[in-house]
């Protein structure tokens, strides 16, 4: 029976068609463009919702049509679908020496970024500031023509899921800060807020290293400590408040005392940016330089802490594999950098230090996001209203 021949289709309840449409924004958000044909497949509706649910966004300024494939030369050419390229969310991850800001897009393109460079440890008041200021020039620029959605923050402590109030940001001595309203108000843009490394495991779960994987662990490694995120069964783990994922804080276990730095310290005091930076008596560098001088350095005391802290790392590393029984272990930041050294080794120590039915089928990998995980992680919690009621929520230039 042709479309044309069906039987109409009763009107759907408001709550059924804004599904509906979050589920094909969503679905052009995380896949890219996918034609009306594949949509139709993927969700089971009829071509004439598809075509219908397809105008609305592209009225509501969220998606576009393209031109059929070329290539496909079976059937009647099917309009590709893909999502509005001026759409955008600004996200922002302050650190203790600098905070990156990025305008990313709903296809997580990267439109715009500034790394600004700080002598002093940044208050919530002088983050929005920042924020506020780099958001007019870029409106002034390179974002005129765009829409922005809202405000993500990707912040290197413990974030309260119900309010975005950072409980505990030990290294940029964030105490109960209202750092959403306060961004908020500086800019005029809804604000969401979130750990830095939570964000950064759902980037890599979603487009990067652990895509298509349900279970997760997720460590990264930057000048704050380290963090971590918890993806089970395809959700990120919060926890009761949304503090889950602190392995950073855990105290882990040390064979030979000659290993153990810090007394009584946790695990970031003891493999920790700052000591491999300290062994190559370097400077400020960042990742990929502190990787490049690793891997070329003769001496010593620095392959002595690399050897260090690698053993460390993979003790920790097979604590959570006894305890949550991931496929993958992603590692994030310098982290990324010590693994790379020798993967195939950290990825046996883990299975030494672990049950063997637990790490059988664990891998360990790096980050393939590289410096835009943090961004893209900050940038769809910024999205998350709008892919969840795509016809509510109008995004602002």
């Amino acid at each position: 029976m042709t479309d044309q021949l069906r039987p109409a289709e009763p009107v759907a309840p408001e709550g059924v068609r804004q599904r509906n449409l979050a589920r094909l924004l969503r679905s052009i958000h995380l896949q890219g463009p996918l034609s009306r044909a594949v949509l139709t497949e993927m969700t089971g509706l009829n071509r004439s919702t598809i075509a219908d649910l397809v105008g609305e966004l592209v009225r509501a300024g969220l998606a576009e049509e393209r031109a059929p494939d070329p290539s496909r030369r079976v059937g009647r050419p099917s309009p590709v679908v893909a999502v509005a390229p001026d759409v955008v969310a600004i996200a922002a991850n302050p650190e203790v020496d600098a905070i990156e800001i990025a305008a990313v897009g709903l296809d997580q393109s990267i439109r715009a970024r500034a790394r600004i460079a700080t002598d002093t440890l940044l208050s919530p008041v002088d983050t929005a500031s920042i924020i506020a200021a780099q958001l007019d020039r870029w409106r002034a620029d390179e974002l005129a023509d765009c829409r922005i959605v809202g405000i993500g923050l990707a912040v290197p402590g413990l974030v309260r899921r119900s309010d975005g109030l950072v409980r505990d940001a030990p290294h940029l001595f964030w105490r109960d800060e209202p750092v959403r309203d306060v961004v908020s108000a500086a800019t005029g843009l809804p604000v969401a807020v979130g750990n830095d490394a939570s964000l950064g495991a759902i980037a890599e779960h979603l487009y990067g290293a652990a895509r298509g994987i349900d279970d997760v662990v997720y460590l990264n490694g930057g000048a704050s400590g380290i963090g971590g995120g918890l993806i089970v069964h395809g959700h990120l783990v919060g926890g009761a408040n949304g503090y889950a994922g602190e392995f950073g804080q855990n105290r882990p276990g040390i064979a030979s005392t000659g290993d153990r730095r810090a007394d009584g310290g946790v695990l970031e005091d003891e493999v920790s940016r700052a000591r491999l930076v300290a062994a190559l008596a370097a400077g400020a560098i960042d990742d990929d330089a502190i990787g490049a001088a690793l891997a070329a350095s003769e001496s010593p005391d620095v392959i002595d802490e690399v050897a260090r802290q690698r053993r460390i790392l993979a003790t920790a590393l097979a604590n959570a594999v006894n305890v949550l029984n991931p496929a993958v272990i992603v590692l994030g930041g310098f982290l990324a950098v010590l693994a790379d050294l020798d993967r195939d080794g950290l990825e046996r120590a883990v299975r030494e230090h672990a049950m063997s039915a637990n790490a059988e089928d664990v891998s360990v990998r790096s980050a393939v996001l590289a410096h835009d995980r943090l961004l893209i992680g900050a940038a769809e919690a910024a999205f998350a209203p709008l892919l969840a009621e795509p016809d509510t929520i109008a995004p602002a230039r």
